[in-house]
C-alpha cells in the first residue's frame, strides 16, 4: 500500500511539472531563466524513473516480508530445523515448471522457471539467503 501511494503521488508530481510546462503562457513576461525546460526535465525524469524505482522498492519489501515470515515460523513452530530442511529440499529441485509463466511465478516459494535470479527484481529472496538466516536464527 505504501508503494501505491509513492507512485501515485510520484505520478502526480510529475503531471503537475509537464503540465505546469505544457499550459504556462509566456503572458507577455520575457522569459529567458529556462525555467520551462528544467520544469520540462523534471516532469520526464519522474516519468521514467518513478515506476522503475518503485518497483525495485516493492520488491525489495516483498523480500523483508519473506524474512519475517521466516522468522514467524520459526517463532510458530519452534523447530527452524524443520523449515531449514524443507527449504533445502525445494532448492534442490531444479526442474522447471512448464505450466508456471510470468503471472504466476511470485506464488511459488522458488523460481519456477529452474533458474536462480539474484537481481533488484526478484519478488522472493533467495533460498540459499533464507537458510543463512534461519541458520543464525537457531
Amino acid at each position: 500500500m505504501v508503494v501505491a501511494i509513492l507512485l501515485g503521488l510520484a505520478l502526480m508530481a510529475s503531471d503537475v511539472a509537464l503540465r505546469s510546462f505544457l499550459w504556462r503562457g509566456s503572458g507577455g513576461r520575457d522569459n529567458k531563466s529556462g525555467s520551462n525546460a528544467i520544469m520540462l526535465l523534471i516532469g520526464i525524469i519522474f516519468l521514467i524513473f518513478t515506476p522503475v524505482l518503485t518497483h525495485i522498492l516493492q520488491m525489495a519489501i516483498s523480500r523483508q516480508r519473506e524474512y519475517m515470515a521466516d522468522a514467524h515460523a520459526v517463532v510458530i513452530t519452534r523447530y527452524p530445523k524443520g523449515l531449514i530442511s524443507a527449504l533445502v529440499k525445494i532448492e534442490a529441485e531444479k526442474i522447471p515448471l512448464k505450466t508456471a509463466n510470468k503471472a504466476t511465478a511470485h506464488l511459488f516459494i522458488s523460481n519456477p522457471f529452474g533458474q536462480v535470479t539474484k537481481n533488484l527484481f526478484s519478488t522472493h529472496p533467495a533460498i540459499s539467503d533464507r537458510i543463512v538466516r534461519l541458520r543464525e536464527m537457531s
